[in-house]
Parts: C-alpha cells; structure tokens; sequence
C-alpha cells in the first residue's frame, strides 16, 4: 500500500491507498520543527485506530512546499516503514514538461495538480488551488505546465485586515448572504468573501482571454468548499486532485524504491 503525503503551508494531509482505492485520509497541522519521531507517534496511532498497520505499507511518495520539513518526512519514511520515499522535485520523473522561465521554481504542489487534472479531465485547464496562497495554473492540452498566477489565500487576507487595522476585529471567513454588510463584522466579511470571488473570477477571465485554447476551470484545495456555489467561473471542484496527481507519479515510477 502507499503512503502519500502532501504537505502545505498549514495543513499536511496523510493518506492510503490500497492499490485500488484511497482507503484513509488523515490531516495534521503543518509545524516544520515536528521531528520523524512525533510524526511516526501520531501516525501509527492513526493506522491502528483503522485496522491498518505500517508493515503494509510499501511505498510513500512526499510532496511538501515547506523544504525544512522534508528531512524529518523522508526519516518518517524511512525509520519506521523501511521504505526509501519518493521526493517530488528531487528523484522523481514526474513525466511533465514545464514550459516556464525558470522550471525549477515551480511548486511540487503546482505540479502534482497539474498532473491530477490532466489524468482526470480534457483539454487545456486552469486549475486554481485555494489555500494559504491561492495558485491559477494553466496545463495545456498535452499535459505541460504553462505557469499561471499567485494571490495571497482568503484567509491570509482576512489576518492581514485584522492586523493592519487596529480597530478591526479578528472575524471567521463565510459567505455572508448580502453584500453590503450592516456592521463591521458583516462588512469585513463581504469585503474578503465577495472581493475574493471577484479576484478569482477577473483572473479566470483575464487567462481565457490570454490563453490560445479553451481553458477549463477546476477548484480545489484546503479552502475551495468555501466558493463552491458562489462563482459560476469554477467548472469542477475536485478536492482529490493533488492525492490524484501523487498516485499517477507513482504509477510513473514503477521501480521506484523496490528493491
């Protein structure tokens, strides 16, 4: 079975798969100092809780955009599963072209979504992935990178209001029902619900009209439930899409680690 852990700037997200299905997904809040051994504790405990023991698992692939952590992830791997861990951007053929300036630069987790939404749908796409940075990714019809777009995350902008602004509040983000808001909670509200939808939506468009080919629009990450049902701009939500991409690299790799 696989181990495939994606790890983002707040959340780290651990999941199984058995060969046919994913089985088990677990989230942990990202901490870079959290050492193999707190992270084995926790995650043996979570395999026994579900039937599951680490003996069964024979491969694990990491994608993390936090570098200090992927020290403490690969001795995970490899003290308490006895499995040398596939690392995305350092030892793996990920089978993807990446048409940018600079291609190394480009996030492991802009990547593997890259390849989760060309394995999953048609066509050209934009894949825009909303978490403590929002990412607009363009993947041409063949499967390459293009580049694309960062914004700060909604929730980075609703932290910011709070701390620039002595008399503001710190508020929760939802979608408030109306736009112009009665108070200052409910203005606060609108203003980063409502102004990110705008910022997603004037991108989406601006990159359409950019692009040379149709593009289609997915949504996903930790934060993409949020705008599902509030912009007809997203096409897809597909909150899989990076553990999908993860699996595919794997199966890219097939002797990977086996000895």
């Amino acid at each position: 079975m696989l181990l495939a852990i994606e790890q983002g700037n707040t959340n780290t997200l651990f999941a199984i798969h058995d060969g046919g299905h994913w089985i088990a997904q677990w989230r942990a809040a990202t901490d870079a100092s959290r050492t193999a051994d707190e992270y084995a504790v926790w995650l043996m405990q979570l395999l026994t809780m579900a039937g599951l023991s680490r003996e069964s698992l024979d491969r694990c692939i990491i994608s993390s955009v936090v570098p200090q952590s992927i020290f403490n992830l690969r001795n995970l791997s490899r003290r308490y599963l006895n499995v040398e861990p596939m690392i995305v951007g350092e030892n793996v053929d990920l089978g993807i072209s990446v048409r940018i300036v600079k291609p190394s630069e480009a996030g492991a987790d802009r990547l593997v979504n890259a390849i989760g939404a060309h394995i999953t749908y048609p066509g050209a796409l934009l894949v825009v992935d909303s978490g403590t940075a929002t990412t607009f990714d363009v993947v041409s019809e063949d499967g390459a990178f293009e580049g694309g777009a960062i914004s700060p995350g909604i929730n980075l902008s609703m932290q910011a209001l709070h701390a620039a602004a002595a008399r503001l509040p710190r508020v929760g983000i939802q979608r408030p029902g109306h736009v112009i808001g009665k108070d200052t909670v409910e203005a606060m509200q609108s203003g980063v619900f409502w102004g990110y939808i705008s910022l997603i939506e004037g991108l989406i468009a601006r990159m359409k009209a950019e692009y040379p080919a149709p593009l289609t629009v997915i949504g996903t990450g930790g934060v993409a439930s949020l705008f599902e049902g509030a912009t007809n701009a997203i096409d897809h939500f597909d909150h899989d899409l990076t553990i999908l991409g993860l699996l595919e690299i794997v199966r890219r790799n097939p002797d990977f680690g086996v000895s």
